[in-house]
């Protein structure tokens, strides 16, 4: 199995990765409004989750639920975020 950092310059890793070996990665030569799209997706999904947090009664959730719950809206935003950082890389340079 190829190790992380022997990986072409072409695919990177996510951030959020849990072992050794990349599993998810970007495709750094894709469209680059596909990868904005793909991050948008993550980053509407964990504003969606907060929103339905924030009109949840609290009282009815459990307390093993929390680290859940920030597990997912971190795999979200940082997906997302290391998406967006590779879209703007990507996206033309426009000069004023």
């Amino acid at each position: 199995m190829k190790n992380p950092d022997s990986l072409p310059d072409r695919y990177q890793p996510l951030k959020t990765r849990y072992s050794e070996t990349p599993v998810l990665v970007i495709d750094t030569e894709a469209d680059p409004f596909e990868i904005l799209d793909a991050a948008r997706q993550r980053i509407r999904a964990a504003s969606d989750l907060l929103e339905t947090l924030y009109c949840t009664c609290f009282k009815q959730a459990e307390a093993s639920d929390i680290p859940k719950i920030v597990s997912a809206l971190y795999l979200l935003t940082q997906d997302g975020n290391d998406m967006l950082d590779i879209a703007r890389q990507r996206l033309p340079k426009f000069t004023g």
